[in-house]
């Protein structure tokens, strides 16, 4: 599980198709791989992956980190249109005692929605993502929602997707302040949104069904 806070951008070593996965190397500040171990946990991008292999480099002010990414996850995510060079939003998983500064995240993303528009002004970046139509329904004004893994809060709803008011501190820590628009961005909707409505909609349903059989 993991908080949305971003804890720092690192950069993509490399992405090399190996089998049926794709082998991902990031490179990262060396403090980030304090007391981390193999099969752990990383957010890259929102996306929950493990951690493969990982090593200090001779400096030891960066470090490098390894994770095997598997077909479903390079479909469903933008981590299967990764390049070398690229930045990608890091976050170790919780521990206990941790700040929750965000809100809960699985890591699991649900789907990808692209930046339609951006508009931009001093201290600040407004920023409109375009949902698929089945997902808006879990999307709500002043609701939680993770963007490349980042916790933010939903600033307007239409009926193409959301707008994001983005301060300086979110863009200099996450790879949102670089993106551009038409880029393609990881979505994962709030936990608890989703199975409201989702037990809302399937006790309608059932009832729905109880009244037709009682007709």
């Amino acid at each position: 599980m993991f908080t949305g806070i971003v804890q720092t951008k690192a950069t993509v070593v490399s992405a090399k198709r190996e089998a049926n996965l794709v082998r991902l190397v990031v490179s990262v500040g060396s403090k980030y791989l304090d007391k981390l171990t193999l099969g752990a946990s990383i957010a890259i991008n929102g996306c929950c992956l493990t951690v493969v292999h990982f090593e200090r480099l001779d400096n030891d002010v960066v470090g490098q980190v390894s994770f095997d990414v598997i077909d479903e996850t390079l479909t469903l995510t933008n981590l299967g249109n990764i390049t070398r060079g690229e930045q990608v939003n890091f976050e170790r998983s919780m521990t206990f005692g941790t700040e929750l500064g965000g809100h809960i995240i699985s890591g699991h993303i649900q789907t990808s929605g692209h930046i339609s528009v951006i508009k931009r002004s001093a201290g600040n970046v407004k920023m409109h993502i375009a949902l698929p139509q089945a997902w808006l329904k879990y999307v709500m004004y002043k609701g939680f929602i993770a963007v490349n893994g980042a916790s933010l809060t939903v600033g307007e709803v239409d009926k193409h997707g959301f707008w994001l008011h983005l301060i300086p501190e979110t863009l200099a820590l996450t790879n949102l302040g670089t993106c551009s628009e038409n880029d393609t961005v990881n979505i994962e909707v709030d936990q608890q949104t989703y199975t409201i409505i989702n037990t809302v909609e399937n006790y309608m349903k059932k009832q729905s069904l109880l009244e037709h059989v009682s007709d």
